[in-house]
């Protein structure tokens, strides 16, 4: 199947689309139900991400018995076994 993705270049591997999301903005969905957006910088074969935020661009999103807590990040590096979801271009929850 892997041999079939190379020849046929409309279908792209996983990390492939992921590479090709490098610079530009990703909206990830953690097991623990939080949510974080930036833009992401770099990953490894663990699909661990490293994400910036930069200018309180990129935040992290939790429910919290008091509502929806909003923290902003500068930089966050985020373990690939906690990740639930990756959104390419997504916005994530509102701020």
């Amino acid at each position: 199947m892997a041999a079939n993705a190379t020849t046929n270049p409309s279908q792209l591997l996983p990390l492939e689309l992921v590479d090709k999301c490098i610079g530009s903005r990703i909206h990830i969905v953690m097991k623990s139900d939080k949510e974080i957006v930036g833009t992401l910088l770099g990953f490894d074969d663990f699909v661990s991400i490293l994400l910036k935020g930069g200018g309180g661009i990129g935040f992290s999103s939790e429910i919290t018995p008091e509502g929806r807590r909003i923290t902003k990040l500068d930089q966050i590096l985020l373990n690939g076994n906690n990740i639930t979801m990756l959104v390419p271009g997504g916005e994530g929850p509102e701020v």
